[in-house]
């Protein structure tokens, strides 16, 4: 890569692209409107972001529709559970707070993003909150909402990724077991890494406990 083709100006930055809409600057707002929160109602999947200030951490969380919870406009929490047990994001979250959230319903294009400081509570009444069914967290998350916006529907259109229609077969991907025998170096015991997968799928599935 050439160096000196690299962008380190935000005004050169800003030239390369066309000024943003109105619109996409008034969308935003600093809390969770009736609206958001529907759509935190009827979201199963968000995806997570956090940074210890070096190192940025990206990952699912998913559950029950609505299994994070609106407490009020300022606020949202969500408790944990089964995961790697790494607590990656956790971790992060004792040095910066800051943390961001982006919800998906299958089959809406649009996504919503929220942004916020976080804190990591074992407060009963929290917990008791954050339940998902009959699952009472270990811990939960409360963020304090600075920023709330949808996120238009563009890039699911390009990707298609709710058409089942454009997904790959089995044979055109790797399935999880492939690649997490490859990372380990275990190619030869991909069956072997399959099993143990599906094992702990079964076992540990809706345990509170642990995440990545």
């Amino acid at each position: 890569m050439d160096l000196h083709s690299c962008i380190d100006d935000a005004a050169a930055l800003r030239s390369l692209f066309r000024s943003p809409s109105q619109r996409a600057l008034d969308k935003e707002i600093d809390h969770i409107d009736d609206a958001a929160a529907r759509m935190i109602a009827n979201s199963p999947l968000f995806i997570l972001a956090t940074s210890n200030g070096e190192r940025v951490d990206i990952s699912p969380r998913g559950g029950t529709a609505g299994f994070v919870k609106v407490i009020d406009k300022r606020r949202i929490a969500f408790g944990d559970l089964s995961g790697n047990n790494r607590i990656d994001s956790y971790r992060n979250l004792l040095d910066h707070a800051s943390i961001a959230m982006l919800f998906m319903i299958p089959g809406l294009e649009e996504t919503m993003r929220v942004n916020g400081t976080a804190s990591i509570t074992t407060d009963d009444n929290i917990r008791s909150l954050c339940t998902d069914g009959e699952r009472v967290p270990n811990l939960a998350i409360v963020i304090e909402v600075t920023t709330c916006f949808m996120h238009c529907g563009k890039a699911m259109r390009r990707s298609h990724v709710w058409d089942s229609t454009t997904w790959p077969n089995e044979s055109e991907r790797p399935s999880g077991a492939e690649l997490l025998a490859a990372h380990l170096g275990a190619d030869d015991d991909v069956d072997v890494v399959a099993s143990s997968l599906e094992e702990g799928y079964r076992a540990t599935l809706w345990q509170p406990g642990g995440v990545g």
